[in-house]
């Protein structure tokens, strides 16, 4: 009698599982990355005793685009406002 191979057992249903978790660990990462981020900013403007709006704090914990939130961490050390971290030079 011929061995039944379940689906879930096939070597390309178990390679496919594979791909998806280290997919899903590097959006993982990436997703971490981006909230230490957004923290890093919210918390040097905190340093710096610049009063942050709640729309500011939703729209910078919010973003997961490293290049944006890369500009406001380097833009969070100058400004005297926190609207100004959204202000391109």
């Amino acid at each position: 009698m011929a061995e039944i191979q379940y689906f879930w057992r096939h070597p390309l249903a178990m390679q496919v599982r594979e791909e998806g978790r280290v997919e899903g660990r590097a959006e993982g990462f990436r997703e971490g990355m981006a909230q230490e981020r957004a923290a890093t900013v919210l918390r040097i403007l905190q340093l710096r005793q610049i009063r942050v709006p709640d729309e500011i704090r939703t729209r910078v914990r919010a973003s997961r685009d490293m290049d944006e939130l890369t500009s406001w961490l380097d833009r969070s050390y100058r400004v005297v406002d926190a609207s100004e971290l959204f202000v391109a030079e």
